[in-house]
């Protein structure tokens, strides 16, 4: 199989919410997959804990939840010397780009699913995320 076809199909994963793909060719086959087994995240800095974390910790989410949809290492920005995606008290739209996750070198970009105002961001940047453990809500 070519291998300009194979990485064609990457880039489509990337844009999609495709988890798992296969592609037969005659004999040829490929099977493109996120997620599987994760090695541990390295051990990043803790950044401190400010007031907002701590009354956040406290009290349960109110609002829409944005829950991780994979483990990984959470990223506010495109490259550390951009700006954060967004920011509390933001307004979103639907499909607007939260953060990044990255999860076996692959960066996944986190959509919104819902309109609203961002009410809280509940993780630090870099910090490693589980499956659905929330990350912001909305409302």
């Amino acid at each position: 199989m070519d291998i300009r076809k194979v990485k064609k199909l990457i880039e489509m994963m990337e844009e999609s919410d495709i988890s798992e793909i296969e592609i037969k060719e005659g004999e040829d086959s490929v099977r493109i997959s996120r997620g599987g087994v994760v090695l541990p995240s390295p051990v990043h800095t803790v950044e401190p804990v400010t007031e907002r974390q701590e009354i956040e910790g406290s009290k349960p989410l109110s609002g829409h939840v944005v829950g991780a949809p994979m483990v990984g290492t959470f990223y506010r920005a495109p490259s550390p010397s951009s700006p954060s995606f967004i920011e509390t008290g933001d307004l979103v739209k639907e499909g607007d780009t939260l953060c990044i996750i990255e999860s076996m070198k692959m960066m996944n970009h986190i959509k919104a699913d819902r309109a609203g105002k961002i009410e809280a961001i509940l993780v630090a940047n870099e910090e490693p995320v589980e499956f659905d453990q929330p990350l912001f809500t909305i409302i």
